[in-house]
């Protein structure tokens, strides 16, 4: 569901090699307005509603600018 969001382009979900419990989830959207768009929807609520219930500690976000491209 997510990834059929506007501007999504990609979303990925990956585990720790070292730690099993530690998972990462990587977006790339095409705008800055298109992600708060998807943070201040109903689908993130209930997504971020359900998935925290998951989490032992606390989540980490981060926004990011790509520097070099291949």
């Amino acid at each position: 569901l997510i990834k059929s969001s506007k501007g999504c382009l990609m979303l990925e979900l990956y585990q720790d090699k070292s730690n099993p419990e530690i998972f990462f989830t990587y977006s790339h959207w095409e705008n800055d307005n298109d992600l708060e768009n998807y943070r201040n929807s109903t689908l993130f609520q209930e997504t971020w509603t359900q998935t925290k219930t998951y989490f032992n500690d606390k989540p980490h976000a981060w926004s990011v600018d790509k520097l070099a491209f291949h």
